[in-house]
C-alpha cells in the first residue's frame, strides 16, 4: 500500500490542528467542548481508514497469498501500542481459522525465538519502521528465510526494507492534539489486521460450522449451536404409528415428556403428530378408543439437523409450538424442545 502523492502530513504539526468550531467560544459549556474534542478524534480516525482502504494495493495481495499458503502458524509482533494491536490481530486470526500467536519481540530475544519456525510467517508492527526491540526478530527470519510482513507507516524504513511483503499505513495525523499518542496510527493497523483475517476467512470459505468450533463458548457460541448437538434422538423419542390406539399414544406422550407423539408409516417417514392440543380438540366419550391416524395433525412442522438451533427456536415461537422432530430425509432422528435452546442460552 503506498503513501498519498500528496506531502504527508507529519504529527505535531500546524496542518494536524483542527479548527476551532463555535462551541469552544467563550461562554459556552464544558460539555460542548468535550463533545467537540470526541467528535475530531473520530472524524480524524474515519479519516485515516478511508485514506487506508483508498490505498490498498497488491502489497495486500501480497500478503493474503503468503497467509494463505501458511503451513505453521503467523507469528504477530510489535512493541508497546503495536503490540496490544499484534495481540489482538493474533486473536482474530486464530478464531477465524488461521492458526496465530503473539510473540513479545522482547521477550524473543532470550529465547522465544524458539516459537518461531520456518513453515510460519511472521507479521510484524512497527508504525515507526525502526522500532530496535524487533531487530533479533526480523534478523531471525532472514536468517532462517522465514517470509515476513510488516505493517509500518514508514516506506523508508529498517522493518519495511527488510521485510517480503510491506503494507504501508497512510501517513495520516494522530487524533492526540499534540500528535503524539498513537490514535489514528493504531487504528488503522488494527482495521487492516481485520480486513486480513476477513479476507483469508472468506479465502478458506471458513462457515458458521468452523466458526463454532473456535467459539463453543459464551452467547456468540450459544447462536451457533446446531440442533444436532441438543437433540434427543433414539429411545427418547416418541412415535408411534397411525394405527395405534390414542390411549397408547397418551401413555407414549407422557412417558417422553415433550407433549406430542411422532407418527411414522410404512417407510418411517414422519406423516403426522398428534399433540396435547390435538386431544383437547377431539375430546369425547369415544376418544380413548380412536386410532391415532383419526385425530393425527398431517404434515407437522419440522427442522433439519444440521440447522442452527436459533433457527429452530424461532420455527417454534412462529408457529407457537413447543417441539420440533428433526427429519433427515423426512424420517425422524430427534425431537428438539424450545426447553432445549433456552437451556443452552438461545433466546
Amino acid at each position: 500500500m503506498k503513501p498519498q502523492a500528496t506531502d504527508p502530513v507529519r504529527p505535531g504539526t500546524p496542518e494536524d490542528s483542527v479548527p476551532v468550531t463555535s462551541s469552544h467560544r467563550s461562554g459556552d459549556g464544558g460539555e460542548n467542548r468535550d463533545l467537540d474534542s470526541a467528535r475530531r478524534v473520530l472524524e480524524l480516525e474515519a479519516r485515516g481508514l478511508d485514506e487506508l482502504a483508498a490505498g490498498l494495493d497488491d502489497s495486500f495481495l501480497q500478503a493474503l497469498e503468503l497467509l494463505a499458503a501458511l503451513k505453521g502458524r503467523a507469528i504477530i509482533t510489535g512493541m508497546g501500542k503495536s503490540g496490544h494491536i499484534a495481540r489482538k490481530i493474533a486473536a482474530t486470526l486464530a478464531s477465524t481459522g488461521t492458526p496465530a500467536q503473539f510473540v513479545h519481540p522482547g521477550e524473543a530475544s532470550h529465547g522465544d525465538l524458539g516459537m518461531i519456525a520456518r513453515d510460519d510467517v511472521v507479521l510484524a508492527l512497527s508504525n515507526s519502521g525502526n522500532t530496535i526491540e524487533l531487530t533479533d526478530i526480523v534478523a531471525y527470519t532472514r536468517r532462517f528465510a522465514i517470509p515476513l510482513i510488516a505493517m509500518t507507516s514508514m516506506a523508508q524504513s529498517s522493518l519495511a526494507e527488510a521485510a517480503d511483503v510491506a503494507l504501508i499505513l497512510p501517513r495520516a495525523p494522530e487524533a492526540c492534539p499534540m500528535g503524539l499518542a498513537p490514535t489514528t496510527s493504531t487504528t488503522m493497523a488494527l482495521a487492516l489486521g481485520d480486513a486480513l483475517a476477513v479476507s483469508l476467512l472468506e479465502h478458506k470459505g471458513f462457515s458458521p460450522q468452523d466458526f463454532h468450533v473456535f467459539h463453543p463458548g459464551g452467547s456468540l457460541g450459544n447462536q451457533l449451536v446446531r440442533v444436532s448437538d441438543i437433540m434427543r434422538g433414539g429411545d427418547e423419542m416418541p412415535l408411534c404409528d397411525p394405527e395405534t390406539a390414542v390411549s397408547d399414544a397418551i401413555l407414549i406422550m407422557t412417558g417422553g415428556g415433550f407433549g406430542c407423539v411422532g407418527v411414522t408409516g410404512e417407510s418411517q417417514d414422519l406423516i403426522g403428530i398428534v399433540t396435547d392440543g390435538d386431544l383437547r380438540r377431539h375430546m369425547d366419550p369415544g376418544l380413548l378408543q380412536c386410532r391415532v391416524k383419526d385425530i393425527m395433525t398431517l404434515a407437522p412442522k419440522s427442522i433439519r439437523p444440521q440447522a442452527l438451533a436459533a433457527e429452530a427456536l424461532g420455527v417454534m415461537n412462529e408457529n407457537k409450538i413447543t417441539s420440533l422432530f428433526v427429519l433427515d430425509d423426512r424420517r425422524p432422528v430427534g425431537i428438539i424442545r424450545m426447553h432445549d435452546c433456552l437451556h443452552v442460552g438461545i433466546a
